[in-house]
């Protein structure tokens, strides 16, 4: 009797192994399947654990980035340090640009300048265009370019105005000018502007630079300076290409402004050319 009750202790203490090694097995396969399909799985802490995480991660991204069409290779590159300017170049897929030019064609009317004594809107001939504003946030397609704006620029989409696309015949222009207020009426509503970045929706056969003639440096040593127009080589300046988008700041990192960042839209010489601006405010911009 001593020997079978030994061989039956033996016997239990294999299958509480066995049965250990199976539950450990099913566990390892659970594991690897949340991994795999991304299903959250519990902790103690009520946290996904990091890879799951990054995949959620990821697809939420993807998800956020909506736009139209596919963009090009993105990279960023030094227009100037005084004023602080810089261009990104495939900010805007093509299908984008063609959307927010198709979209803004019915509804273009003549330019207006704002008025510095008054701080509203009026007629001026230093500004020549016609363009039209889409209220922020208006569709899933100007949300996902706003999103992107506020991504690039580290300033929230709620400190934006609405999209301003702006269309330039042949001869058309807009003269050297600042983005930021001279008066108090406009900087009660989210106060001074701090940014812009204007995107190019076209290109522009000839002419139709935007120039900054108080920017700082050697502007003759400048890429292409041969084929600007006589209006961009009077300062640094940035030939339109569809897709690229100029992002400069009219306040100095001290919350001064900045008044080395005057710039106008040279005149077109030939083609025409379409392109969207976003002024951005130092408070939140209601409206």
């Amino acid at each position: 009797m001593g020997k079978w009750r030994g061989n039956r202790h033996l016997g239990s203490r294999y299958s509480r192994k066995v049965l250990a090694l199976s539950m450990l097995l099913m566990v390892t396969v659970l594991l690897l399947m949340v991994l795999e399909l991304g299903i959250p799985a519990p902790t103690g802490s009520g946290e996904e654990s990091s890879p799951i995480r990054l995949k959620r991660m990821v697809l939420e991204n993807s998800i956020g980035a909506e736009g139209l069409g596919e963009r090009g290779e993105q990279r960023t590159k030094v227009v100037s340090w005084e004023p602080r300017a810089f261009i990104y170049h495939n900010f805007l897929s093509k299908e984008e640009c063609e959307y927010l030019i198709n979209r803004a064609t019915p509804h273009m009317v003549k330019s207006t300048v704002v008025d510095g004594k008054t701080g509203k809107s009026k007629d001026s001939r230093v500004r020549t265009s016609y363009g039209m504003f889409f209220r922020r946030g208006q569709d899933k397609v100007i949300r996902a370019i706003e999103k992107r704006i506020a991504d690039y620029t580290l300033i929230p989409v709620e400190h934006g105005e609405g999209l301003q696309v702006l269309h330039y015949e042949v001869g058309q222009k807009y003269e050297p000018h600042f983005d930021y207020f001279v008066d108090e009426f406009n900087t009660r509503n989210g106060g001074q502007r701090i940014a812009t970045l204007l995107m190019y929706l076209s290109d522009v056969e000839e002419g139709g630079e935007t120039v900054f003639p108080a920017a700082k440096g050697n502007i003759s040593s400048v890429a292409g300076w041969n084929g600007k127009s006589e209006c961009a080589k009077k300062g640094i300046s940035v030939k339109p290409k569809m897709g690229d988008a100029l992002l400069f700041w009219s306040m100095h990192p001290d919350a001064t402004l900045d008044p080395s960042s005057l710039h106008g839209s040279c005149p077109v010489i030939k083609g025409d050319k379409w392109s969207c601006t976003k002024w951005m405010h130092v408070g939140e911009n209601t409206i």
